[in-house]
């Protein structure tokens, strides 16, 4: 069975990056003041996990490796008309000789109970095997090449789905973290504005609009912690492959 190194060391490098993820369970993840990016595996290791866990991929890989067993068969496909043939009998014969003695022929007869056997090599070629051995082999190496263009593609699409995947946690962090320090300010400017509509210096209207600012911010940030959590656990579906990080979008 033919090992690949490749395979191997990714795994290696898989189980220890999953060995870190669980250490860091312990750790407080913070939506606002951590970084994601140090708290999940570099983006080549995202990827190379995405190749060993995709389903699409590994039909891919399958039908290769069908292929490849069709093309060893269409190569030797010719022997099946090559072989030894053998025949073994046993039973009653009756056998027969002449003699001549004396210028006087006689036959004699004579039954026996034996096993007789016998053996060769024989070739058949039919003539349509023969002119159609090239077509068949062109067809098999056409089938193998078609396969492994579509494996080679398919890794291309995973590896541009999780870049995407990738880059669009990041962003989704760094916009509720843009997001949160707005709602921040606001409830900031809230509270100064309920002391100066309590002491009389800010109208009704002013006090409304602030609060309906307050309230757009506050939809705001909980629609970006939404999609920042939908983002998390795409990536992880995609890459087959758990953060260990408890509630990603609690924050502080």
């Amino acid at each position: 069975m033919k090992v690949h190194y490749s395979f191997i060391l990714t795994c290696l490098i898989l189980l220890l990056f999953q060995n870190k993820l669980a250490a860091q369970t312990s750790q407080k993840f913070d939506e606002i003041n951590s970084d994601i990016s140090t708290f999940i595996p570099p983006l080549h290791v995202l990827i190379d996990s995405a190749m060993l866990h995709d389903p699409g991929l590994r039909m891919r890989e399958l039908q290769i490796i069908i292929n490849n067993a069709k093309l060893k068969g269409s190569r030797i496909d010719w022997t099946k008309n090559v072989g030894i043939q053998t025949d073994v009998r046993f039973g009653t014969f009756d056998n027969y000789s002449n003699n001549v003695s004396g210028g006087i022929p006689t036959n004699n007869v004579t039954t026996r109970t034996e096993m007789r056997y016998g053996y060769g090599a024989y070739i058949s070629l039919p003539l349509f095997n023969a002119f159609n051995r090239g077509h068949q082999l062109t067809i098999a190496k056409t089938e193998l090449e078609q396969a492994r263009s579509l494996a080679d593609n398919e890794r291309g699409v995973l590896t541009q789905e999780v870049i995407r995947q990738y880059n669009d946690l990041v962003l989704r962090q760094r916009l509720l973290k843009i997001k949160s320090k707005s709602l921040e300010t606001s409830r900031i400017n809230m509270q100064m504005t309920e002391k100066g509509f309590l002491s009389g210096t800010i109208s009704m209207s002013e006090y409304v609009t602030i609060s309906e600012a307050v309230s757009r911010a506050e939809a705001d940030c909980e629609s970006a912690r939404m999609d920042f959590l939908t983002s998390y656990l795409i990536l992880e579906e995609i890459v087959g492959m758990k953060f260990n990080l408890t509630n990603p979008t609690q924050g502080k």
